[in-house]
């Protein structure tokens, strides 16, 4: 950390916000909460964000040990970043720091991306009630999938494909961000065929819940 740029404080909060206070730092890692990412794909999902500014948060967040680049193997031949083991400790901070945010001022004509989507749906089952130990759901948002499922008592969400899902959601962004935030219904949404649900109806019954507990 640059002198200059450091708090000099030894308490652990100005500590923690030497290594991840800059502007856009937290929300790189929010990014990254749900999986590896490209560079192009970060700067997608983090809006107005600069290729330099995001270029200089990443050496710095690599640098902190927060972040790693890594090289997919053949055929893709591209790099990913994603969080280290000690990045990934910032999880609950993130979603206790989300639930926290939410009664702030709501930006006016702000998007809400699909992993913010995701993250405030953990957010809202961070203190238990999530799916069945035994049970894993796939939501699919435009093209990104995702599995849920309990891990340790906890829901937990990551982008990937599921093994065998008991339930299945099939949406668009816009219908998901209409569910999470009220504006729209479960019902409503299946009615007009902006979301498809699929597998057993207490499977079913389950995966809604956890889409609807978000608002």
């Amino acid at each position: 950390m640059d002198a200059g740029r450091s708090y000099g404080d030894p308490c652990g909060v100005a500590r923690s916000l030497d290594v991840v206070g800059e502007r856009w730092a937290l929300l790189v890692v929010r990014e990254l909460l749900l999986g590896p990412k490209r560079f192009a794909d970060l700067r997608a999902g983090l809006g107005s964000v600069s290729a330099n500014v995001l270029s200089q948060r990443l050496r710095e967040l690599e640098g902190h040990g927060i972040v790693e680049r890594r090289e997919l193997g053949p055929p893709l031949r591209v790099h990913v970043y994603e969080l280290t083991p000690w990045g990934r400790e910032l999880e609950p901070v993130l979603l206790h720091f989300g639930r926290w945010g939410s009664r702030a001022p709501r930006p006016e004509g702000g998007r809400l991306g699909i992993d913010s989507m995701m993250l405030s749906i953990m957010a809202a089952h961070s203190a238990g009630g999530g799916p069945p130990d035994d049970q894993v759901y796939e939501i699919r948002v435009d093209d990104e999938t995702f599995t849920a499922e309990t891990v340790d008592g906890r829901l937990r969400l990551r982008r990937a494909n599921a093994d065998g899902p008991a339930a299945t959601a099939t949406t668009d962004a816009a219908t998901l961000g209409a569910i999470i935030s009220g504006e729209a219904t479960v019902a409503a949404a299946v009615s007009d065929n902006a979301l498809v649900l699929t597998g057993s109806p207490e499977a079913v019954q389950h995966l809604t819940a956890l889409l609807t507990a978000a608002g």
